[in-house]
């Protein structure tokens, strides 16, 4: 695929998006174009467009919401944006929605203000949990031992689905200091496993005063049992360098996503 780089779908992270990650896959291999080919595999609020159809001088999200068009490259990080537009549709035009209103108010400046900050990294790498109440204590007090050793056997009852499609990009080669940014607003048990109806949740949910509260805690993704085989060994939740004390916890960067690891 794109410079060699190819998902491996069966990991946990890209189930999700595996089946229309697959079918996207085998169109590409047979020659045809990234736009078209996400144009064509279901229903979606959006068309993709190349790349090349953006004016000069246009904000990206001002022309999404403008002309109902995603211009995408030919490249990874643009394939999982597409597979997420096409798994949590009415989310993404939410974010969408909310970024044309916040260029609208303020312009396209150097420097964001906190709203478009927190829309920027919740579609780049935002993750969603549903979880038993003790999981969430030991995530926000970012616990990890607690998290992931003492309360380890409530994982079979959570479930963690990465929304951000940098997130996904970086699990193509995951590592071990990959870390997701999770929503601060749990998804209701009663919606189970249905990926549709977290998706209409979120859309009501997202909200410019909920953004603006930065309401995310930072997880290690390769950290959740049953993600990666290493994690069941004695001392990989040792490695300080990942899994900080929450004693540092308040020393946290304000992006912490782009440099890979937790705070």
């Amino acid at each position: 695929m794109f410079g060699g780089a190819s998902p491996n779908w069966s990991e946990p992270w890209f189930a999700p998006v595996a089946v229309n990650g697959r079918a996207l896959q085998r169109r590409l291999n047979a020659g045809h174009a990234l736009p078209e080919t996400l144009s064509s595999l279901q229903a979606c609020p959006v068309r993709f467009v190349p790349q090349t159809e953006l004016p000069a001088g246009t904000a990206y999200e001002q022309f999404i919401f403008d002309t109902g068009q995603v211009p995408t490259r030919e490249n990874l990080h643009d394939f999982f944006n597409g597979l997420c537009w096409l798994r949590f549709p009415q989310t993404k035009q939410r974010l969408n929605q909310l970024q044309a209103a916040e260029i609208n108010a303020a312009g396209v400046r150097e420097v964001r203000g906190p709203v478009r900050d927190a829309l920027t990294l919740f579609d780049e790498n935002a993750a969603l949990l549903q979880a038993p109440e003790p999981l969430w204590n030991a995530l926000t007090e970012r616990d990890w031992n607690r998290l992931f050793v003492t309360l380890r056997p409530l994982w079979a009852q959570a479930r963690l689905v990465l929304f951000g499609h940098a997130l996904l990009e970086k699990l193509v080669k995951p590592y071990k200091s990959i870390t997701a940014h999770v929503l601060r607003e749990p998804v209701p048990v009663a919606l189970g496993d249905d990926l549709a109806a977290w998706d209409a949740w979120l859309a009501q949910a997202l909200s410019p005063p909920l953004l603006a509260s930065k309401p995310f805690t930072p997880l290690p993704v390769i950290g959740v049992p049953g993600w990666w085989s290493a994690n069941e060994e004695a001392g990989f939740y040792a490695d300080a360098d990942v899994f900080r004390p929450p004693r540092l916890a308040t020393k946290a960067t304000s992006t912490p996503w782009k440099t890979g690891r937790a705070p």
